[in-house]
């Protein structure tokens, strides 16, 4: 994989082109003046790394994609029949500031792969060279960062958070200058869509109304057809774009996830995660995390999130005041927080063992949260220990995590008694909470020790870890060092936008 010269998989054999998948490209199609085509770059000596092979079988490849000559598709060398390369223009709000024009800096939209059920994956390759979007950057993207999104993305679906896939990383001997020379590096990643509330941004704020409703009707038959012609559409696609961003934050905010750059280009239209930089699981229970080390201000801040994405949704919501009037527009809007809370409190209850709702639900969850606050107890490893409580036990497997005794003896009393009312036994309680409560979770130094060992081109706990992740929620012994507490030096690890 070290040649440089871009060709395309028409020229190959008919046997290669036999499996191959099948692609098309209704954005570029569609869309004109929303982008600017242009091939990959390809890196210095670019070979795979690793790739995903439960991704893999969903998107219908055989283990030829991995080895041979096929591998020259993941370093941007080889482009497959249906495929036609464009760099994105959007715009956006960045840290609360107009950034204006943005783009796809260092990523091309390489086509659209249609599966056997009629479903439609964008291929995205990351790190693939300077675009015309790509300001003052170099359009590449370094090992660590590449490692960090194709794990956390991986975490993310595998505990049941709507995300942009990892399918390979690709590695190289082509320097690529950030704090100091790292190797360059590609992701190929999957979503149906990469549209993002900057898309619509971007052509509001230059006064194009024409190419926000042009974009607007693209995406609405695209993904959401059912509305298409309806008198109301626009309100109805609205509100649900305002109601799959609020259940997206009642996600993150349940298993403990940061983003750390919750800019409007980095919003999915469709309430995925996108756009991984800074991201970072809870290890103690700190609401006011901030996992980018530039988020000088803490706005985006681990339970600040929700507030942000409503923010962001009014951005979105400012961009589409040609589409719709104003009372419409406050009309989705008001849906955000109703659909907040109440994706947040089935999910919490949940954690919490509860199947039925109860006056007490809350008192009990934020007098366990305050404990957790105070002496800094591990988020994760706290529900996973509550998971094995057992009603008519006055013994509770959290009780040595905590020094205040008193205070955790009076909270476990008031639980106890919650969960007599639920009628359930514990058996399938306890494993009621096993399923919501992971075991699991994408930690910053296991993916440090990962990037550690991949930059020497050792995969092994790479593979090992991604493997995990897997299966968050399941008791896997062989794996129990992965479930441990993170050293010190791992709760203190500064991660940044630069990638």
């Amino acid at each position: 994989m070290s040649s440089l010269n871009i060709s395309n998989a028409n020229e190959g054999s008919g046997a290669e082109l036999d499996s191959s998948p099948q692609f098309s490209h209704s954005y570029g199609q569609k869309l004109s003046g929303f982008y600017t085509y242009l091939q990959p770059t390809p890196l210095k000596g670019a070979r795979l790394l690793y790739h995903s092979e439960p991704l893999a079988r969903e998107l219908e490849l055989d283990t030829s994609w991995f080895s041979g000559s096929k591998t020259a598709v993941w370093a941007g060398e080889m482009l497959l029949p249906g495929m036609e390369p464009l760099a994105q223009v959007y715009s956006g709000h960045q840290f609360g500031q107009w950034a204006g024009q943005l783009g796809d800096g260092r990523g091309i939209l390489l086509g659209e792969q249609k599966l056997s059920d009629g479903r439609y994956m964008d291929w995205h390759l990351k790190g693939a060279g300077l675009t015309p979007y790509s300001r003052m950057g170099d359009g590449r993207a370094v090992l660590r960062s590449v490692v960090r999104e194709f794990l956390a993305s991986e975490a993310l679906h595998h505990l049941g958070v709507p995300t942009s896939r990892a399918l390979t990383i690709v590695t190289s001997d082509h320097p690529v200058y950030r704090e100091q020379a790292e190797r360059g590096a590609m992701l190929l990643r999957v979503a149906e869509s990469h549209v993002r509330f900057g898309h619509f941004e971007h052509f509001y704020y230059r006064q194009q109304p024409a190419q926000v409703k042009q974009l607007a009707d693209y995406v609405i038959a695209r993904h959401w057809p059912q509305w298409v012609g309806q008198e109301e559409c626009y309100l109805l696609w609205f509100t649900d774009v305002v109601k799959r961003t609020a259940r997206l934050m009642a996600h993150w905010q349940t298993i403990g996830f940061a983003h750390g750059v919750m800019n409007t280009d980095n919003m999915s239209i469709l309430g995925i995660t996108m756009d991984y930089g800074p991201f970072g699981f809870l290890d103690d229970y700190v609401p006011g995390y901030i996992c980018n080390h530039s988020d000088h201000q803490g706005r985006y801040a681990f339970d600040n999130q929700p507030a942000v994405a409503l923010w962001n949704l009014h951005r979105l919501g400012q961009a589409l005041s040609g589409l719709l009037p104003t009372a419409q527009l406050q009309q989705a809007l008001e849906a955000y927080e109703p659909e907040l809370m109440a994706a947040y409190g089935q999910q919490m209850r949940a954690k919490l063992g509860f199947s039925e709702s109860n006056s007490q639900d809350n008192d009990l969850l934020t007098g366990l949260l305050s404990l957790m606050i105070k002496e800094g107890r591990d988020y994760t490893r706290t529900f996973r220990l509550l998971s094995e409580v057992e009603i008519h036990s006055a013994l509770s497997p959290l009780r040595d995590d905590f020094i205040d005794r008193a205070a955790f003896d009076s909270w476990y009393s008031r639980y106890r008694a919650r969960l007599q009312q639920e009628q359930i036994d514990d058996a399938q309680r306890q494993q009621a909470m096993r399923a919501v409560n992971p075991k699991y979770i994408l930690r910053n130094y296991l993916a440090q020790l990962a990037i550690d060992q991949a930059e020497k081109d050792d995969i092994q706990p790479l593979q090992r870890l991604h493997q995990a992740l897997q299966q968050p929620f399941a008791e896997q012994p062989e794996f129990n060092d992965l479930a441990a507490l993170p050293p010190d030096w791992g709760k203190h690890l500064e991660i940044s936008c630069s990638s």
